[in-house]
């Protein structure tokens, strides 16, 4: 038997196969959730964008946010904090869940948990005034990555945000990009991730957001760091209006 068998538990099959070491074996969530290890794993940037994804969250008052799938670190205790309003935090994995649990204790009646897939969200439609997604669309393949999409269009409001903190579109000039070893490495751990170099994310975005009768308000807000090897974008989204 595979050995990534033995996690599929309710999680996506890509999940457990491919990521199984990181995010769901016991050790492996001790071990990565150490921020000296986060910020090597991101090059010492963690902190900068860290703080340009809280630059860009949803402070209105009695705003909904959905934080999309668990992450490492300390985005989501500094998320609750930064905004005092409700956020509503979805993973697959119970141990990701258990160990966002633990770190926002101190808030747990503002941190609503829930266990689900990104591609099919128990959510209703219209619900949260923002998405935030931090580094997960480069761990999805393709099919999935597009049922992430269209659920995120369909829960994400008319007048609401979407906030995505992830990889830059392929940074061919990068020095870290050019060497070849270093290359092939990062394609080894992160498989999905060649592939979503070279997604455009704002028009699969739009075009999900259309599906729901819904679109982009203009152009993104995108910065960049690390030699724009990484990117925060922020999207507001407006009811569709048929021109003509």
């Amino acid at each position: 038997m595979r050995l990534y068998n033995k996690f599929l538990d309710g999680v996506p099959d890509y999940l457990a196969r491919y990521y199984w070491w990181a995010y769901l074996w016991h050790w492996g969530i001790w071990f990565f959730d150490h921020q000296p290890i986060i910020n090597a794993i991101l090059f010492g940037q963690y902190n900068t964008l860290l703080n340009k994804t809280l630059a860009h969250v949803d402070t209105h008052h009695g705003a909904k946010l959905l934080q999309l799938t668990c992450v490492y670190g300390k985005l989501t205790p500094s998320l609750l904090s930064h905004t005092g309003n409700e956020v509503y935090l979805c993973d697959a994995a119970t141990g990701q869940l258990q160990l966002a649990r633990r770190k926002t204790k101190h808030v747990a009646d503002r941190c609503h948990l829930s266990r689900m897939h990104a591609e099919s969200l128990g959510y209703r439609t219209d619900a949260f005034d923002q998405v935030i997604v931090f580094f997960l669309f480069h761990e999805m393949p393709q099919a999935a990555r597009l049922k992430t999409y269209a659920e995120i269009a369909r829960v994400v409001r008319s007048n609401g945000s979407v906030l995505i903190t992830e990889y830059a579109e392929t940074p061919r000039h990068h020095w870290l990009y050019r060497f070849a070893p270093f290359r092939w490495l990062l394609g080894r751990l992160e498989p999905f991730l060649p592939a979503f170099w070279g997604e455009d994310v704002t028009q699969q975005l739009n075009d999900a957001l259309m599906q729901k009768g819904k679109m982009l308000a203009g152009e993104a807000e995108v910065e960049y760091c690390f030699g724009r090897f990484y990117r925060v974008m922020r999207f507001d989204i407006v009811q569709y209006v048929q021109s003509g």
